[in-house]
């Protein structure tokens, strides 16, 4: 009736969401980043095989467990930065009864998200360094810090005008009075993120990309903040009394 043969057969049959697969482990060298593992499985192994017709059609790849949590942050904290920057603006909104201050603080992001990727810029100079979760939760954080210098600034040039002083005369002030807190608090923060970025050891690539975006954009950020932030308040304050008649 039939022909017996004995052959070897998986001990148990996994499925995925309904489906049969086949799961393989893979791990990485301890010098080899994550999101490096993730490129090399998909250009050396998953792009050849779909290529060259070795699987078929209803064949899918399925890169899970930890590959799979650090898509799902990365996509996460993409949009973090930006509802961290939202509330940003709402909190100061609040805080000084306006919506045109906030967008003046709110000005040096930009310029210092550009000094972020200067900094991760020079560190791949010297060592290579991806664009990991913890460098982008470095974007993250700068947002939060940057805004600092710009508060102080604009705040005390406001304190001023309600003095009596006119508007160019108090930001004038406000910037000769707050340019030594703005220096002691970014040279503090420099120096206290700088090591992260340029210390060796066991450990240290893991923050090395978080330090050098942090202190690269607080350095390039405070910059502009000294010159494009007075300019820029200024200017709001003669647009809004020339339309707004305020």
């Amino acid at each position: 009736v039939a022909d017996v043969s004995l052959v070897q057969g998986p001990g148990q049959i996994n499925h995925y969401e309904t489906r049969r697969v086949v799961t393989i482990q893979i791990t990485p060298p301890e010098n080899v980043t994550l999101e490096e593992a993730i490129g090399v499985v998909n250009s050396r192994i998953i792009s050849p095989l779909r290529q060259s017709g070795q699987v078929s059609d209803g064949v899918s790849f399925v890169l899970a467990g930890t590959a799979d949590k650090l898509s799902t942050a990365r996509s996460a904290l993409q949009w973090n930065f930006l509802l961290a920057v939202v509330i940003s603006f709402l909190l100061m909104a609040s805080l000084f009864e306006s919506f045109l201050h906030p967008l003046v603080i709110l000005f040096t992001v930009p310029f210092a998200s550009l000094g972020g990727f200067i900094g991760l810029s020079v560190l791949n100079v010297f060592s290579y360094q991806p664009l990991d979760v913890l460098t982008m939760l470095g974007f993250v954080i700068l947002a939060g810090i940057v805004i600092n210098n710009s508060i102080l600034i604009v705040h005390q040039a406001l304190n001023n005008m309600r003095a009596g002083m006119e508007n160019s005369e108090a930001i004038k002030e406000s910037v000769r009075s707050r340019t030594r807190p703005i220096f002691m608090s970014t040279l503090t923060s420099v120096f206290g993120m700088l090591p992260l970025a340029v210390s060796p050891g066991t450990g240290s690539e893991l923050y090395r990309g978080l330090g050098s975006v942090v202190v690269g954009g607080l350095v390039f950020a405070t910059a502009f903040t000294l010159f494009l932030v007075p300019s820029v308040f200024s200017l709001s304050l003669e647009l809004r009394k020339r339309f707004g008649g305020a």
